[in-house]
């Protein structure tokens, strides 16, 4: 038997919706795999260091005082034309870094006799010996990357260059060095103190 007219409208219906529901499905899997490799591109992070060099020397440092500075840093970058910043192509991050700075002397530039009941020390400038930042110390406060201008590893390198210097700076300007010189008398006495009787020598400090 012929199928009726409205059979086959009926048909040519349920085809239709069966072909809409399978393109449809087609589509959400589509930007559902989309999402899925978006996500993934965005969080996987790889890292591999290796040794190429070494080398080991002898230190004769004294350290005799330590500044503890958190210094807050901005990197940003940008695409400009013509001197105006394209939009969307802004990258930005605030962050704080803990920065030990460490001041003394070289122990071989100090000098000293002992001329009758005086022990006479000469003590070259005190000078920043090293300057470490707590990698683990991080807080981030803004993080706004654009996929059309991102921060190279040279431009954080400078970076945290340039946050050392400003730690370094900040510490002197607050005394670092000064508070160095003054501890570094206390303990050269207290060494002399282990071999020669206070009571009956005197020490005198003077610049070299």
């Amino acid at each position: 038997m012929r199928a009726s007219k409205e059979e086959k409208e009926r048909n040519k219906t349920s085809l239709l919706k069966f072909y809409l529901s399978q393109k449809l499905i087609q589509i959400v899997l589509v930007i559902v795999v989309i999402i899925v490799i978006a996500l993934g591109i965005t969080r996987f992070f790889s890292t591999e260091s290796k040794t190429t060099k070494i080398g080991f020397e002898d230190i004769g440092e004294l350290a005799t005082q330590a500044a503890y500075c958190t210094e807050v840093n901005v990197t940003e970058g940008s695409r400009n034309l013509f001197g105006i910043t394209i939009p969307f192509t802004q990258s930005k991050y605030i962050y704080s870094y803990d920065v030990t700075i460490k001041a003394g002397f070289d122990f071989g530039e100090i000098q000293w006799e002992l001329n009758g009941h005086t022990i006479e020390v000469r003590l070259p400038q005190a000078e920043v010996l090293s300057t470490e930042i707590d990698l683990d110390s991080l807080k981030v406060y803004h993080e706004e990357e654009s996929i059309f201008r991102q921060i190279t590893l040279t431009e954080n390198n400078e970076a945290l260059q340039t946050l050392q210097e400003n730690a370094e700076q900040n510490a002197v300007e607050n005394g670092l060095l000064d508070n160095a010189r003054s501890n570094a008398e206390t303990i050269l006495t207290g060494f002399f103190g282990n071999v020669y009787d206070m009571d009956e020598y005197e020490i005198v400090f003077k610049d070299k």
